[in-house]
This record gives structure tokens, sequence and C-alpha cells, in this order.
């Protein structure tokens, strides 16, 4: 690996020390996995460095949006040389469209290459599913979550963007009745994890945000999600409100794995919105499955 990726990783409550997320490198692209989801042996998956790619200035080396002012052939090699990377064709990438909505899309097998080789042809789409052999979901970040979902028993998958908009309107279980209603899924065969994204320490919110947070989940979760400060602001834990949003939809807890990496602590490494005060391009989640 060219430059040795380094990370800042947080600890978790319950005490663990051993790393959550692994770096992988191939065609050297590192990139991050989570070992339970590789373990079901029907996937392949990736969550993105700024390493690796061809994107200039600050939008570098891996951008993967095509909003942040990047030439889109730049994006567009970019997720070439990543899924390649991964084992995944892009070709058969699909790409999702965020607003911070909790709509999400189910990817058919016409919709293969919608954001690489086609045009996406729908907006607002924060989430996707699908059953297709080889697809592979793509979805962008730059301090909002990634939700993973693996149905083994289905053999179906979910990709889900939420940020604070998409968690307090629950994304997690929007997307897992989705693929209910899709695939017959059922939450407790599902292994789930919350993909790295901005920490509670460096998530500053103000009220109105957690006023939303304090009618969206149970009194017993608050002094869990958020805390108030001398200034009047609140710190957000966005992991582990979706860590709730799971568990309440049915995921079981030995089936659900909580990021420890965050974009902001790591924004020499990972794209932030909050570091870069906006001026950065994006990473992106990628979870596919195997032909």
């Amino acid at each position: 690996m060219e430059k040795e990726i380094r990370l800042i990783r947080k600890s978790h409550d319950d005490g663990r020390t051993e790393p959550v997320l692994e770096v992988r490198e191939s065609m050297g692209i590192p990139y991050l996995v989570f070992p339970m989801l590789e373990q079901t042996g029907m996937v392949i998956q990736g969550f993105s460095t700024r390493i690796g790619g061809v994107s200039p200035g600050y939008l570098g080396e891996l951008n993967f949006s095509y909003g942040q002012g990047d030439d889109p052939a730049n994006v567009k090699e970019n997720l070439r040389r990543f899924i390649t990377a991964i084992g995944g064709d892009p070709e058969k990438s699909v790409m999702s469209q965020q607003t911070h909505t909790t709509n999400v899309r189910v990817v058919k097998k016409e919709d293969l290459g919608k954001g690489y080789t086609k045009e996406r042809g729908y907006t607002d789409v924060d989430g996707l599913v699908t059953n297709v052999p080889g697809a592979v979901l793509v979805t962008t970040y730059a301090d909002c979550v990634p939700l993973y979902f693996v149905d083994p028993v289905h053999r179906a998958i979910g990709l889900s963007h939420s940020g604070w908009r998409g968690t307090v309107a629950h994304m997690g279980r929007v997307t897992l009745e989705l693929m209910k209603q899709e695939y017959g899924t059922r939450p407790e065969d599902v292994y789930a994890a919350v993909g790295p994204s901005i920490c509670q320490d460096c998530y500053e919110v103000s009220e109105d945000v957690i006023l939303r947070f304090a009618e969206s989940f149970p009194e017993d979760w608050h002094s869990r999600l958020f805390y108030r400060k001398d200034n009047g602001k609140y710190q957000l834990n966005l992991w582990k409100a979706n860590e709730a949003v799971l568990t309440m939809a049915g995921i079981l807890p030995e089936k659900l794995q909580v990021t420890d990496i965050c974009t902001c602590c790591n924004a020499e490494l990972l794209h932030s919105h909050r570091a870069s005060h906006g001026k950065r391009g994006a990473l992106s989640a990628f979870l596919g499955i195997k032909e």
C-alpha cells in the first residue's frame, strides 16, 4: 500500500477494544470492510477512503459525487477503479441520488449501470435494495451514516444513507420494511452494519434538531443519544441513534456491527463536510451480491 492507513478509532461504551472495521487493499486502493458482513459469503463490500482515485485538489483523490464540481469522467473512473478493486462489475453498479429523504428504491436488472453507464432517471433516492445477482449498490457520504443490510436467507441486500433527517425518520426501519415487502426479509435474519460517519464528539447540533429526536425515540434512549452543553448546543450520537432504530426494527444485537471510525476525526483520510466546511469530495459505501 503506497500510503499507510492510520485511522483514529473511537472506543465503544461496551468496552470493546478490537477494531470493528478492517482495512483491506486491492489494486492500490485501500478500503474498509465489515468482517461480519463478509462472513455471510454472499456479498462484496467496501467503504472508500480519499486514496486511489483521479480527482484533483480538495476533491481528491477518490471522489464519488457528481455534484461537488468534479469532472464526471473523473467520478466514473473512480467508480471503475473502486468497484473493480473489490471484485465487482462497474457496469452493474447502481447509484443513489440523495436529498436526505427516506425514499428507498427497488433496484431491478434494468437499473444496472445507472449512475455509471446510464443516466439515473430518478431523484430523491437515499436508499437502494436489490436481489439481483451481480448488482453493486452505491451511496455517497461526507459525515452522514451508511446503513448496510444483508439477508442471506432471501439473498437480498440494502444500502441506505441516513443523515440526521434520515435517522430521526428511522431510515433503517423503512429500508427493512421494503426488503420485507419485496423479498420476504425478516429482520431477525438480517446482518446489519452502521458505517463510518461523524461521531458524537464531533457532531454539535441545535435544540430544534434535538427536539425532533426527543419526539422520535423512546425517553429511555435520550441520555444515550444526546446531551446539552453550556453554550446551549447539543452533541448528538448518530451511531447510537441508528443502533436504536435497527434494534427496535428487529435486528438482533449479535447481527449488528456499529462503526468505530469517525469521518470528521479522520478528515485527512476521509471526506468530512464538517471538517472541510463543505469544501470536499464524497466517500462511498458499496454493497453487492456475488454472482
